[in-house]
């Protein structure tokens, strides 16, 4: 098959995605209850006029910038008598259609939909505006059947998505050490298994995959199950630093209200710098609005060992995105991406600048 026809199909399996998902679930689920510390203060005025922000975010211990800020009212508490309304999404994809849609302002989202998302749009839908966390990627496999690196080959691996940040990672990987996947239907010298972290402890625990390459709290919760992590992903990367989780805004809202983004963005700065002053407190926290959401929280054996892997961090990482990207155009999930403009950073420096705190670059890959 032409390399052309293939990427072709990779797309359009790609750009079907979004509609999968929003079939199944709809644009995102509404966060179980406004937390107890969000009240609005006495005397507070709405931010630009607005009765509410809608802020999207996944069930993930990698998203809980977005988790605490809710569970704590620091996001409230910035946005005066407009409301912080929240949406709980189960993939990348769904929460850019509602972004796309209208339907959210500001959200919690990892690289890759991020990336898919601008290019999609030829640049128009959104922007990233902060960073927030580094990290919590793991490698975990049954260590009956896998002993060490090399053993990966033949075995199948699960990753959440087709085309992914974990999805294109693991390619990425496989392809380093010389073997050959088919990026869409992921066969080959190792069989790539797209399965929603959700399920896929139970089909590890099944044996019908024998690993995952999965985000916290997941990897932790086949860990659980007997896996043994085999590899962290933040061993691959300079300091040991790469974004998993970006801020971005619908460039309509960014337009229309920036001092509702700004309120936002300083909410999240100051979410950051609490949960790092106070990461057992954060870390109950997260735990707390995970179990208000979801309906369950991680029990200790999962939570504490997912949370130890994940760096708090309102740098956006820009250059680890930008490599990222090249990643997936590597594995052929994407053509040579035009990410010129995918940052605006300018609101997040502000915020820093009054905080006494340096401020962050965007790697060339700011607006203009």
């Amino acid at each position: 098959m032409p390399a052309s026809t293939a990427l072709r199909r990779t797309f359009a399996v790609m750009a079907a995605l979004p509609l999968l998902t929003l079939a199944a679930c709809g644009y995102g689920s509404k966060a179980a209850d406004d937390s107890a510390d969000a009240k609005v203060a006495a005397g507070a005025e709405k931010i630009d006029g607005l009765d509410s922000v809608r802020i999207g975010y996944f069930g993930n211990l990698t998203h809980a910038t977005a988790l605490v800020g809710n569970q704590k009212g620091f996001f409230q508490k910035e946005l005066g008598a407009t409301r912080a309304k929240y949406q709980v999404f189960n993939a990348g994809p769904s929460e850019i259609e509602a972004l796309n849609s209208g339907s959210l302002d500001i959200g919690w989202i990892g690289p890759s939909p991020a990336i898919n998302g601008y290019t999609k749009s030829d640049g128009k839908n959104l922007r990233i505006i902060g960073g927030s966390a580094s990290g919590g990627v793991k490698l975990v496999v049954n260590p009956e059947k896998i002993k060490s690196l090399k053993d990966v080959k033949g075995k199948r691996i699960a990753t959440p998505q087709l085309g992914n940040t974990q999805d294109v990672a693991f390619l990425n990987w496989v392809a380093e050490q010389g073997w050959k996947v088919d990026p869409e239907s992921g066969q080959g010298d190792v069989s790539v298994v797209r399965t929603d972290n959700k399920v896929t402890p139970d089909a590890y625990r099944s044996g019908s995959v024998d690993g995952a390459w999965v985000p916290e709290p997941t990897a932790s919760k086949l860990v659980a199950e007997g896996a043994k992590v085999l590899l962290d992903e933040s061993a691959l990367w300079p300091d040991r630093k790469f974004v998993i989780t970006n801020i971005i805004v619908s460039q309509k809202f960014l337009t229309e209200h920036p001092k509702a983004v700004e309120a936002v963005l300083k909410a999240s700065v100051e979410t950051n710098k609490w949960i790092n002053a106070n990461p057992d407190e954060a870390k109950a926290a997260a735990n707390k609005r995970l179990g208000i959401d979801s309906g369950k929280e991680l029990p200790a054996d999962v939570l504490d060992p997912a949370w130890k892997s994940i760096r708090f961090t309102d740098d956006p990482l820009a250059a680890t995105l930008d490599t990222e990207a090249r990643h997936a155009v590597k594995a052929g999930l994407l053509e040579n991406p035009k990410l010129a403009g995918i940052y605006d950073l300018v609101p997040l420096n502000k915020v820093l600048k009054a905080e006494g705190a340096s401020t962050v670059d965007d790697a060339g890959l700011g607006v203009k």
